[in-house]
């Protein structure tokens, strides 16, 4: 089935690891992007648009098939990204104690003269969190490259109360999406 070179346009470990976990051989091909939401941008157009822009950073050979992707947290209108220090990673989690929020990831695929972008939105719940919860986790270092602060897969599982949607996309990279056009691109 697998026809071409799939390149990860992404240096995060959790992509990689999923990739492998469905059983895709890849490449990684990381290459910079300005990561600056536009203002007024929608978080949607914003991860699109960054998806976009590290498939195409990445893209050097037509045969190969290029995945981009950018996640994010939205609490109501508010985009958390990954947190530059502890006391933002602080912030952000008690923001999204006893809360609802979404986790939206843009992905882009490029292939030969094709391109596909796409998104995936998942609703998360989290439980109440007292000031230890958020302490202790902060001070594991787990939540300092993760969008929103927390890696659901990892220490703050215990927070998720529930999710709605695709449990991949909170990882960062909704899989089943991904294959439906990666599919559409080997053909």
């Amino acid at each position: 089935m697998i026809v071409s070179n799939l390149i990860l346009a992404s240096a995060s470990p959790r992509r990689r690891e999923l990739l492998t976990l469905a059983g895709f051989p890849f490449e990684v091909r990381s290459r910079p992007v300005d990561e600056v939401r536009a203002p007024g941008e929608h978080p949607r157009d914003y991860v699109t648009r960054l998806a976009q822009a590290k498939a195409e950073a990445a893209f050097d050979n037509p045969a190969e098939i290029v995945i981009g992707a950018d996640t994010t947290v939205v609490l109501e209108d508010r985009i958390l990204e990954k947190p530059p220090h502890a006391a933002s990673a602080k912030a952000m989690l008690r923001a999204l104690s006893c809360r609802e929020h979404v986790v939206l990831t843009g992905i882009c695929l490029k292939h030969g003269t094709r391109t596909i972008v796409d998104y995936e939105s998942t609703r998360v719940s989290f439980v109440a969190l007292d000031e230890r919860e958020i302490e202790d986790y902060v001070a594991s270092g787990e939540p300092m490259d993760k969008a929103g602060a927390y890696a659901i897969q990892g220490l703050a599982s215990k927070f998720v109360d529930r999710i709605e949607g695709c449990y991949f996309n909170v990882m960062g990279l909704p899989l089943a999406m991904f294959y439906k056009h990666y599919k559409s691109l080997a053909q």
